[in-house]
């Protein structure tokens, strides 16, 4: 063994891109998920926070975003249209409470009808941490106490939406 290798901490972190996962804790209604991400800080904060979303956020097959506005001031508020592929429009409105460009973001987040939700608030907070690999983005969606399932079916859907962020920003840097 060398010197390097008997000095490694099994905790540091690895050179290995990290996928999307998420995590939750369905008795306090909270979603942790994370993923390396093409891209800076900055572009994955404006892919979130701009009409950019009506480009790559869309579940092929089951639903796509349009009429995306946002006022980005704290207090601010946000609105996008999802439109299901098999049925109704569902409208998706919040405010921004925090907005540390090109780091942070904490909005809030209201469906009219959401199948699982109702129109019960949750609160989205995503972090941009530069890493090897572009940006680190770690998403905190919190507000689903009482509804276990909508938390985890949220989560699987966190994982494809970061999966779908990397792609859509790894286009864009190969020029696509």
């Amino acid at each position: 063994m060398s010197a390097n290798e008997s000095k490694k901490d099994f905790r540091d972190p690895t050179a290995l891109k990290r996928a999307p996962k998420a995590a939750v804790d369905g008795a306090a209604g909270m979603i942790l998920s994370y993923a390396d991400v093409a891209g800076t800080p900055e572009q994955a904060f404006r892919a979130l926070t701009t009409d950019e979303v009506e480009r790559w956020w869309k579940f092929p097959g089951v639903y796509h975003q349009k009429d995306f506005k946002a006022d980005l001031t704290v207090c601010g508020r946000w609105s996008v249209t999802v439109v299901l592929e098999n049925g109704p429009e569902v409208k998706s409105w919040g405010e921004f409470c925090e907005l540390d460009r090109p780091n942070r973001i904490v909005m809030t987040r209201r469906f009219a009808g959401h199948p699982g939700l109702g129109e019960r608030e949750t609160t989205i907070a995503y972090r941009f941490e530069p890493s090897p690999h572009g940006t680190l983005v770690t998403v905190r969606d919190e507000g689903f106490i009482g509804r276990k399932e909508a938390c985890y079916g949220n989560a699987e859907i966190w994982e494809k939406v970061l999966g779908w962020l990397d792609g859509y920003l790894g286009s864009k840097q190969a020029g696509g």
